[in-house]
């Protein structure tokens, strides 16, 4: 069935993204943050979507309405879409779609992720690639790219989430500020011993995204804490090539991961690549019984096609881990 795109609620309407609270009722939630807790609900009786809050008085508001900010004026079909936003009063919303199979990261880890062949996975990569190429043309970077901060909808749609750490560069880099906190294991080294960071910091952190991909969700670096990788990839230390994972994968992974930033690859080569890959391994994965998945995964909108909410009692339930905390892997860093 076609999806309803209700009124007040579609990210065409520029001038209207404030709408009434009342709207909103909150179900389940799905996801707790630092600052905020995450959301299933419906709006105005007829849409599933996500809602993320903000504790009254927090002391983050203005960077909970800069993501809003930065994710109003992105729009592609990669990049987790914006709905509308409640600021009149606390807590504070931000209204996004909803997607049902949780974060990329507790999907990978379940029975239905773990049937996922090779070829599906990287697809999935590519799409990925794909949103992270839009932000790079749009002169932006995340600074947290990561499985845990992609969603996953029906039919293997993948979509970047996250924004909180966003921002736009107007040089070729952005210094955090003094106390900035960070996954240390996803971190390039530039960025976690100097808190620098380019679009070429978010291509690194991508490189380990792929294994988290190619393993189902394993945590990079395996025995290793914090300080050790620090000092080990400091030191020139990458890690090996995962089990099952194609040759022409880890190459492009060690590019991403190359000391120097200027060595490593744009998105968009990566994008390219990684799509070449999925066009030349595509005969193999027909020959599998793989044709439905293939296709689904390359089925999706254009970044001009409508973004509609499900509607309401069609979604599944969203995985308890849709934001996981990663506390025990970041690090403050000193000025």
């Amino acid at each position: 069935p076609t999806h309803p795109e209700p009124v007040g609620l579609s990210h065409k309407l520029i001038d209207k993204w404030e709408i009434s609270k009342s709207s909103i009722v909150l179900k389940e939630r799905i996801g707790q943050g630092q600052f905020g807790e995450v959301y299933k609900a419906v709006w105005n009786k007829t849409a599933i979507v996500a809602v993320k809050t903000l504790k009254p008085s927090s002391c983050d508001a203005a960077d909970f309405l800069r993501e809003a900010q930065i994710m109003k004026r992105l729009h592609h079909p990669n990049l987790i879409q914006l709905y509308a936003v409640c600021t009149q009063s606390e807590p504070f919303y931000l209204v996004t779609e909803y997607m049902s199979k949780g974060s990329l990261l507790a999907y990978l880890q379940s029975p239905e992720g773990r049937g996922l062949s090779i070829q599906c996975l990287v697809m999935m990569a590519a799409k990925i690639a794909s949103g992270m190429a839009y932000l790079e043309s749009r002169r932006h970077i995340h600074r947290d790219l990561a499985a845990r901060n992609v969603l996953v909808g029906e039919q293997h749609v993948v979509k970047i989430a996250d924004f909180g750490l966003a921002r736009m560069i107007h040089n070729r880099e952005y210094v955090a500020h003094a106390g900035a906190r960070f996954p240390i294991k996803w971190t390039a080294p530039e960025a976690a011993n100097y808190s620098r960071f380019t679009i070429k910091s978010d291509v690194w952190s991508f490189g380990i995204l792929l294994t988290e991909i190619v393993t189902y969700g394993r945590s990079p670096y395996p025995g290793m804490h914090n300080a050790e990788v620090l000092r080990q990839v400091e030191a020139g230390y990458r890690m090996s090539k995962p089990s099952g994972c194609p040759p022409e994968l880890y190459d492009l992974m060690l590019e991403c991961w190359a000391a120097d930033e200027n060595r490593r690859p744009s998105f968009a080569e990566i994008h390219t690549r990684l799509e070449e890959y999925c066009e030349e391994e595509r005969p193999t994965y027909r020959n599998m019984g793989g044709t439905n998945l293939f296709a689904a995964t390359r089925g999706l909108r254009s970044p001009s096609s409508p973004i509609n909410p499900v509607p309401a009692g069609s979604g599944t339930s969203a995985n308890a881990r849709y934001f996981q905390n990663i506390e025990n892997l970041q690090i403050s860093v000193s000025p």
